[in-house]
C-alpha cells in the first residue's frame, strides 16, 4: 500500500507540472499585459515619466521579463525575480488581482468558505435522501411507488439547473415569501456571533434546496441500478435461501457490494464542490469560488484564473487517488498495491 500512494504521488506531481504548465502556456497567449496597464497609470498620474521605463520597472516587478518558462518556474517559485527574491506558489504566492488589487488568497478566502458552506450541506442532504430512495426503488424494483420515483427522477435530472432556480425563486421567495430571493445576509441588518450564522444560513436555504433537488435525479437513478446488480448476485441468493431477514440481507450483503461503484461517484462528487456550483452562486448571488472565477474570467484576472485552475487540477488528482483508496476499503478482494 505504502508503495504504491509512493508511486501513484510522483505520477500526480508529473501530471501536475505538465498540466499547470499547459494552462500557464494558454493563459499568457491572452491579450493582457500587466506590466502595460501599470506604466500607463503611472503616466497617467505623472506625465513626465518614460513609458519605456516604467513599462521595464513593472516587468522586472511582476516577474513578465524572460522566457516564458523562466516566468513559469518564477510563478511557482522556483526561478528568482529581477531582485534575486523567491516569491511564488511555493512560497505561498498566488499572485495578485488585477480587479481586486490585492493578493488572491485575500480575495477567495471567504468566496472558499461560502462554497464549502454551501456544497457541504448540499452534499450531505442530497446523500440522506438518495442513498435510503435508491435502496427502496431497488427493493421495490417494477412497483408502482418505483415507477412513480423514476418518473420524478427523469424529470428533476432533465431540468437545467437555472430552470429549477428560476422556480425554486417563483414558488419559495416570490408565491411563499418564505427565503430571500438573492443575497448572503438581510440587508441593513448588522448582525454578528450565531445570530449572523442563523442569518446566513436563512439566506443559503433556497440554493440549498435547489442544489439537492437538482442532485436526486442522478444520484437516485444511480444508487438503484448499483443495488439492483448486487441483489442479483450469488451471495444474495445464498443468504436468502439460508433464511436471513430481508433486511439484514441489504444491510450487511447488498449494500456493501453496491458500495463499490458508488463510492466513485460519491467521492467524485464531494471533490467537486469547488466547480459544481457556479450557475447556483451567480443566480442567488453567493459569493463563492464560483462566481469568483466566472467573474475572473469575464475581467481577464489571470492571476486568479490561474490558481483555481491549479486548485482544480490538484483536487481531481487527489480525488482519483482517494476512489482508487477507497475500493480497497469498501471491497476486499481488491489489492490497490498490485
Amino acid at each position: 500500500m505504502g508503495k504504491y500512494v509512493l508511486k501513484r504521488l510522483g505520477y500526480m506531481l508529473v501530471v501536475l507540472i505538465i498540466l499547470s504548465f499547459l494552462i500557464f502556456v494558454v493563459y499568457n497567449m491572452l491579450p493582457v499585459d500587466k506590466a502595460a496597464d501599470m506604466a500607463m497609470q503611472e503616466i497617467a498620474a505623472n506625465k513626465h515619466l518614460i513609458y519605456a521605463e516604467r513599462y521595464l520597472y513593472w516587468q522586472r516587478r511582476l516577474g513578465l521579463d524572460g522566457s516564458l518558462f523562466t516566468r513559469y518556474l518564477r510563478w511557482l517559485g522556483l526561478a528568482s525575480f529581477y531582485d534575486g527574491s523567491f516569491n511564488g506558489l511555493l512560497q505561498g504566492n498566488l499572485g495578485n488581482s488585477i480587479v481586486y488589487a490585492k493578493p488572491v488568497t485575500a480575495v477567495v478566502k471567504e468566496p472558499f468558505f461560502n462554497t464549502i458552506f454551501l456544497n457541504f450541506f448540499g452534499a450531505l442532504f442530497a446523500l440522506g435522501i438518495t442513498i435510503p430512495l435508491g435502496i427502496f426503488c431497488a427493493r421495490k424494483k417494477g412497483s408502482k411507488r418505483d415507477t412513480a420515483v423514476q418518473i420524478g427522477t427523469i424529470v428533476g435530472y432533465s431540468m437545467p439547473t437555472f430552470i429549477v432556480a428560476i422556480l425554486g425563486i417563483w414558488l419559495f421567495a416570490v408565491q411563499f415569501n418564505l427565503f430571500p430571493v438573492s443575497g448572503m445576509s438581510s440587508i441593513g441588518k448588522d448582525f454578528v456571533g450565531f445570530r449572523a450564522f442563523l442569518d446566513k444560513l436563512y439566506h443559503f436555504a433556497l440554493p440549498l434546496i435547489v442544489m439537492t433537488f437538482c442532485s436526486l435525479g442522478g444520484m437516485t437513478r444511480y444508487v438503484r441500478a448499483a443495488m439492483i446488480d448486487a441483489l442479483s448476485l450469488d451471495c444474495i441468493r445464498t443468504a436468502r435461501a439460508k433464511g436471513l431477514k430481508e433486511r439484514l440481507v441489504v444491510r450487511s450483503h447488498a449494500w456493501r457490494n453496491a458500495l463499490i461503484p458508488i463510492v466513485a461517484l460519491v467521492i467524485g462528487w464531494l471533490l467537486g464542490i469547488f466547480s459544481g456550483s457556479i450557475m447556483i452562486e451567480n443566480i442567488f448571488g453567493i459569493n463563492g469560488m464560483g462566481k469568483v472565477y466566472f467573474d475572473a474570467l469575464s475581467a481577464n484576472d489571470n492571476e486568479i484564473v490561474l490558481a483555481m485552475q491549479t486548485f482544480y487540477i490538484v483536487l481531481a488528482l487527489v480525488g482519483n487517488l482517494l476512489v482508487d483508496l477507497a475500493y480497497g476499503l469498501v471491497d476486499p478482494r481488491i489489492r490497490v498495491g498490485q
